[in-house]
């Protein structure tokens, strides 16, 4: 019987990740961050979880973002990582940034869903016992929930830094007059809002937009307040990547699958746009998807893009992004007509 040689992180980790301060914080993150929704859990085989974890963090990935809810089922992303924790990464816990989240639906009942005190503090201990943790790095309100006072929700997220569950917090899906309040109540508190996660792509640019009701962006609030933002599904579902350039629909594809990705998605409107995009990344010497997180990361005001990945062969091309030069002014103005808001909604 052989047993396997223990993990050693590839002594060059550091040398080519770029890292970026969170707003005005002083915790900088990898200009890319891995993250456990689609990939992680009990349907997906452990040891290609594990090989996945193991070379990001040899890539210089240090963030690792989670949610109590991502798997399937609920929990076992947080539960896979946490075997991975134990196994390979623990003696590098202090080099890891890991991140959680609650306020979607996780248990029955009236506590477990919504932005209460009660919801996120025992999601929070729940989180901590499944990843075999004392603290995570991040703890986000991980959406607005009208039901409940916003000072009850920060008030949580206030009490999950003092009493050493977390160390920063965050927020994700607010709106911008809601994230100048929260970070206005945290401020007060004591405990700053270190950053916000939305959704940002190049087929999702709201974001950018002053949507109806608001005085200003999303980004521009958080540049304003100096808050960090973190943008989950740069890849827009699969949809910026050569994935469905074809218009086919790939078996065990998301819009095969079509929870989160419907195959009317694939509408004439999206390949036209798509395949534009993809000749403007074939001239760079990139895929789409790499051109797609050029893209989202052109901004000074983004921190991070989360990617998802199914294959170590998939993550190291999505890494390999960022040994490309910046978008140039022209390149810029070329991809302006393509990357159009809502293309992915089946327009």
């Amino acid at each position: 019987m052989t047993t396997e040689p223990a993990y050693r992180a590839a002594d060059d980790r550091y040398a080519s990740m770029p890292y970026r301060r969170a707003g005005r914080s002083g915790l900088a993150l990898p200009a890319l961050s891995l993250g456990l929704w689609h990939n992680f859990g009990h349907t997906k085989p452990f040891e290609t979880q594990r090989a996945v974890l193991r070379r990001a963090f040899d890539l210089g990935i240090t963030h690792l973002d989670l949610a109590n809810n991502y798997g399937p089922p609920y929990g076992s992303a947080e539960e896979a990582f946490g075997r991975v924790l134990a196994a390979d990464l623990r003696p590098y816990r202090d080099e890891l940034v890991i991140s959680t989240k609650a306020g979607y639906d996780m248990w029955p009942g009236p506590y477990g869903d919504g932005g209460s005190r009660k919801y996120l503090l025992a999601s929070l201990d729940q989180s901590l016992a499944r990843m075999g943790l004392d603290y995570v790095d991040i703890f986000y309100s991980h959406r607005m929930d009208p039901s409940t006072p916003l000072a009850e929700t920060m008030g949580a997220l206030h009490t999950a830094v003092t009493s050493g569950r977390a160390l920063y917090v965050g927020i994700s899906n607010y709106t911008p007059s809601a994230t100048r309040e929260a970070a206005r109540i945290l401020a007060d508190l004591g405990t700053p809002l270190l950053v916000h996660q939305p959704n940002y792509s190049m087929f999702s640019r709201h974001v950018e937009r002053v949507a109806e009701g608001q005085t200003e962006s999303l980004l521009d609030a958080v540049g304003d307040l100096g808050v960090g933002t973190v943008v989950f599904s740069p890849l827009q579902q699969g949809l910026l990547t050569d994935r469905y350039l074809s218009g086919e629909v790939p078996q065990g594809s998301r819009a095969a699958v079509g929870h989160f990705l419907q195959p009317s998605a694939l509408s004439p409107t999206y390949l036209a746009r798509a395949r534009a995009l993809n000749d403007i990344a074939a001239a760079r010497g990139q895929s789409l998807a790499q051109l797609a997180l050029a893209w989202v990361l052109r901004d000074e005001r983004v921190t991070s893009a989360i990617i998802g990945a199914s294959s170590v062969a998939q993550l190291e091309d999505n890494v390999a992004a960022l040994a490309a030069g910046p978008l140039t002014d022209a390149e810029l103005a070329a991809i302006e007509p393509h990357a159009v808001d809502g293309t992915h909604q089946g327009s």
